[in-house]
């Protein structure tokens, strides 16, 4: 019996074993299969970064590619440079004679428009030309109003000579002619209280107020400046030589705080520099963004008749990727077939990128390239390539 119950127990030890292998192959088998699965969808993906486009896109989109070839461009030198006021955008706000401040309208930093009130003064020499130019006006109402035929011509010429007289006067000592009507229209003679008003001669930036209300000045002394920054000079150091191969009209970077700004050769100075032995070429720069002040120091890239051979491509063909690095589209060996590269824009130059970073030959987007990043972007391709 005993005999009988350990065969029952070997058999079953065999069946179980026999249960669990099959199991485990089983399993392996499985697992091989889901492996040549996943590995047959991964292989039907495309290249990474790459799209196909159509020719019936291509052509709707109005796409177009060069093949990259180096063009003649103009060497750059590069000079020290110091930011200063465009001083034919710059004004300096006095008065004509000598006068109390009684109080300001606009303050250091205000942006003013022309003709805006910057200032009040009273004075006794205006108030003298006010009642005189009151007395002319009236005068000279009640004479015309008689006529010819009424007063002598000696007595109407007098009269004419003497109110235009007293007008000059009055706008010599700051009085524009608006506030002279002003005057004129109040028929109460103590208006001539030698108060007057002066106005900004052109907009722009307050950048100096030097004085203080109840202060009493002089004629001619300066009260504030006026300069409109949305050009500026830049005045670079150059050597006579160097100076010999730039022109009026020449194309320059200036380089500050990362940024490069386009900008041009307004004027060479024909006198050296008796310390340094320099030239001064000026050059006048944008200032939209308000990224140059006054008393800068700067380096500026200076277009010069020497010419080197660089690769070129046009502006619109160079675009910022979604982490701000420029590239540039190229077709890959099939038609329609386009990838995104990295490269290094030098500079732009009349609607011509100077690029770096790319070799020659390769074939770029010059039309449509906005398109062709924005179906790489939608296809959810990362459109950073180095």
């Amino acid at each position: 019996m005993k005999i009988k119950f350990y065969v029952y127990i070997l058999i079953l030890f065999a069946c179980l074993n026999v249960f669990t292998l099959a199991h485990a192959e089983n399993d392996h088998d499985g697992h091989a299969s889901v492996e040549k699965h996943s590995e047959h969808e991964g292989g039907e993906h495309d290249e990474e970064g790459v799209i196909q486009l159509t020719p019936v896109q291509m052509k709707m989109a109005g796409i177009k590619v060069m093949t990259l070839q180096n063009q003649p461009v103009s060497r750059f030198l590069q000079a020290p440079g110091e930011v200063n006021f465009n001083a034919y955008k710059t004004v300096k706000i006095t008065p004509r004679i000598a006068a109390q401040i009684l109080g300001r309208s606009v303050k250091l930093g205000d942006e003013v428009k022309k003709g805006q009130k910057l200032l009040t003064l009273s004075s006794v020499e205006m108030a003298e030309a006010q009642g005189d130019y009151l007395v002319a006006h009236r005068e000279w109402l009640r004479v015309k109003k008689l006529g010819r035929s009424v007063v002598s011509e000696r007595r109407y010429t007098e009269a004419k000579v003497k109110w235009e007289l007293s007008r000059g006067r009055i706008q010599a000592y700051g009085m524009t002619l608006t506030q002279i009507n002003d005057l004129q229209k109040n028929k109460d003679s103590i208006l001539a209280n030698g108060v007057f008003q002066l106005l900004a001669s052109q907009a722009g930036r307050v950048l100096r107020d030097n004085f203080i209300t109840g202060e009493r000045v002089e004629a001619g002394q300066e009260l504030m400046m006026i300069a409109d920054e949305s050009v500026m000079w830049v005045d670079a150091r150059v050597t006579p030589n160097d100076a010999g191969k730039i022109s009026i009209g020449s194309e320059a970077l200036i380089l500050v705080n990362g940024e490069k700004i386009p900008a041009k050769v307004s004027q060479i100075n024909h006198a050296l520099n008796e310390i340094t032995r320099t030239l001064s070429v000026r050059i006048e720069v944008p200032n939209t963004e308000d990224h140059l002040h006054p008393g800068m120091f700067v380096s500026a890239r200076i277009a010069t008749t020497d010419k080197a051979r660089a690769l070129t491509v046009p502006e619109a063909a160079v675009l910022r990727s979604p982490d701000g690095d420029w590239q540039v589209l190229v077709e890959q060996d099939e038609v329609g077939e386009f990838k995104a590269i990295e490269i290094k824009l030098e500079r732009v130059s009349e609607g011509q990128a100077v690029i770096s970073g790319i070799n020659p030959g390769v074939r770029v987007v010059i039309e449509g390239a906005f398109f062709v990043q924005s179906e790489l972007a939608k296809s959810g391709f990362s459109v950073h390539n180095h």
